[in-house]
């Protein structure tokens, strides 16, 4: 079930008397914790009603003697538990103890008018523990996992598109390159666009660049087009912008970034059928052509090149076969050259 169907079933009142919700992206979970907290009971219903727990300060006893009392003057209690990965499970939850066999009870027959919800944020519950079958069974379980790589911008644009904006697709490239895959600053970086942006425009660059503080000019984004048409120019000017800024443009982001776009081109390079390019790259179909002109730039072997030479750099910037006295920023340009030549 996603976070999506959660969310309206939630709006239309449909309540389970379990939730699990899991992964180790917290995003969606916390969506889901903050509406039923604001929204499953009424302003009078909280007072007596809403039970916040956290998973390092209590323990199943607490949660199951909570999570047993009838509501009062309401049709519902809702009990949130917080942080529930840190709970010892394992104690009190599984084995022949009797501790044990009251909580699988409860879960196996859970109160209707109780609305139990456990947070278990940044891992995955183990699914052979009993109580992961029983709330499978008689709630409902969310996973919640990263969004990968390739599908990060269409999130982003998505996203963006449900609050009523627009962005272009090198707005939303240059987020998703500089933002990674935490989906809450995103979000978070998302509302500072919109509260400075009007509904009317579409989101440019400079408007990333002026309001999340990611260079328009220097930035891995632009690298790549820098390198996919040779422009060596622009490819050192971008480089020692990230040699002079090492805090904004972390060498392991970077070389990342490459790693990646270079895979890319390889991949491109063996495609028998090149109109399918944007499916089998996992890329918006306006950067297919940014492909195409570094394919045509990097050849086959060059490419292959270029991919050992990212994976030596990437050791030297760990410490392997390396000084230890040459700055990330002196790699960097080191690193360029060869690619470039």
């Amino acid at each position: 079930m996603s976070a999506v169907d959660i969310l309206k079933d939630l709006k239309a009142r449909k309540f389970r008397p379990l939730y699990l919700l899991q992964g180790e992206e917290p995003y969606y979970i916390d969506q889901v914790l903050d509406y039923m907290e604001k929204h499953v009971l009424s302003d009078g219903e909280k007072g007596f009603n809403q039970t916040v727990l956290y998973g390092k300060d209590t323990d199943m006893a607490t949660i199951l003697n909570a999570a047993k009392r009838y509501p009062m003057m309401a049709e519902y209690q809702l009990i949130m538990v917080k942080e529930a990965q840190d709970l010892k499970w394992a104690k009190e939850t599984e084995g022949s103890s009797k501790e044990a066999e009251v909580a699988l009870n409860y879960f196996e027959k859970p109160l209707p008018s109780t609305i139990l919800v456990l947070a278990y944020k940044y891992a995955n519950f183990d699914k052979r523990k009993k109580i992961y079958k029983a709330i499978a069974n008689n709630g409902v379980v969310f996973q919640s996992d990263p969004v990968r790589d390739y599908k990060l911008m269409p999130w982003i644009e998505d996203h963006i598109k449900e609050k009523g904006y627009k962005i272009a697709p090198q707005a939303a490239a240059l987020m998703a390159e500089y933002l990674g895959t935490d989906l809450s600053k995103i979000a978070n970086e998302v509302e500072k666009l919109c509260l400075n942006i009007s509904k009317d425009a579409t989101i440019q660059t400079d408007d990333i660049q002026r309001n999340i503080g990611i260079s328009k000019e220097y930035n891995v984004f632009e690298l790549q087009k820098a390198l996919a048409t040779r422009n060596v120019l622009k490819c050192n000017q971008i480089v020692n912008y990230f040699a002079d800024n090492p805090k904004a443009n972390p060498m392991v982001m970077v070389m990342a970034n490459l790693s990646a776009y270079f895979t890319k081109i390889l991949k491109y390079h063996y495609l028998p059928n090149k109109n399918d390019a944007a499916k089998e790259l996992g890329v918006n179909p306006y950067f297919v052509k940014d492909y195409e002109t570094a394919a045509r730039t990097f050849s086959i072997g060059k490419t292959f090149d270029i991919i050992s030479i990212l994976r030596t750099y990437d050791l030297k910037s760990k410490g392997l076969d390396s000084t230890g006295n040459t700055t990330d920023g002196e790699l960097l340009k080191e690193m360029l050259f060869k690619m470039i030549h």
